[in-house]
């Protein structure tokens, strides 16, 4: 009888998961979709696009041409520049003051902690969009509009309160026999931080150093609203413009050219910290 009754329980457990994978599927190839259309679509000339069909493969020899005239006509060159000057010191300064604010709510709280963590996490809820007005003047009245540092910092603090609520978790979850052990091995408070709390947490360091980049690397408003000097555009505002000149040229293969190369460097970086990015959410998630 048992054998009899698991069947029909085994049976609809087998047409969930088939339903499953056949939803993952799906999903796959939505995603995959535009990355692959842009890849088939920067090896081709602008005959291509014109005389065959979109999902067409592109002719032999490929149209390498479109990276070098995107890469320095267009200036795409500069603009990845920027936006690799900008990524790496917001990411690198918020890794820093996310992981320094939350050690010390996580692991001395006192009076009034609990009110700055929840400050952080309600600053999270604020529509970025509504804040901009006020950013703007506030950045022209420190002269640092219009510049790479200006934008730098309004990163930095825009994600800020994610690392924190992050980061908050692990160190909670570390034992304080580390701490304790540590201080009467002679280690400073500084020694502790750095040598015995970081290196512990680092899956938590690297989930939010990559959303970090992902956030930093895409954006488009603010860099917009903030910057006018086409010499400090970053890529998102810099392949605006491009798309808005390239569409009465109709120079399509290096527009796809240019999404190319703004996509490969956070897909590579994606690809060597993917196990520990899925660690370190689900870690996240339990703790």
């Amino acid at each position: 009888m048992n054998s009899i009754e698991q069947y029909p329980r085994k049976r609809s457990q087998k047409v969930v998961r088939a339903l499953l994978y056949a939803l993952l599927g799906i999903w796959t190839i939505f995603v995959i979709y535009p990355l692959l259309w842009t890849i088939l679509g920067s090896f081709k000339t602008n005959q291509q696009f014109l005389l065959h069909a979109p999902w067409s493969l592109p002719e032999w020899p490929l149209e390498w041409a479109n990276f070098t005239a995107v890469w320095s006509n267009y200036h795409l060159g500069m603009y990845f520049t920027n936006s690799l000057l900008v990524t790496v010191a917001s990411t690198v300064l918020a890794l820093l003051l996310s992981s320094t604010t939350s050690y010390v709510i996580a692991r001395f709280p006192f009076r009034g902690s609990m009110a700055l963590y929840n400050l952080y996490l309600s600053s999270m809820m604020i529509p970025l969009i509504l804040g901009l007005i006020p950013l703007f003047f506030l950045l022209s009245n420190l002269h640092l509009d219009n510049s790479l540092l200006g934008l730098i910092l309004v990163y930095t603090a825009i994600n800020l309160p994610f690392g924190v609520f992050v980061l908050v978790g692990f160190f909670r979850s570390m034992p304080k026999e580390l701490d304790e052990a540590a201080s009467i091995d002679g280690s400073s408070h500084y020694g502790v931080f750095f040598r015995i709390m970081l290196p512990l947490v680092k899956p938590g360091l690297i989930s939010v150093g990559m959303m970090n980049v992902l956030n930093i690397w895409n954006e488009y408003i603010i860099g917009t609203v903030l910057v006018n000097d086409p010499d400090k555009y970053t890529i998102p505002v810099g392949i605006a413009i491009m798309q808005a000149e390239m569409q009465y040229r109709t120079e399509w293969g290096p527009l796809f050219a240019g999404l190319l190369l703004s996509i490969i460097p956070v897909l590579i970086l994606y690809i060597i910290f993917q196990k520990q990015i899925t660690s370190g959410m689900m870690a996240g998630a339990i703790k």
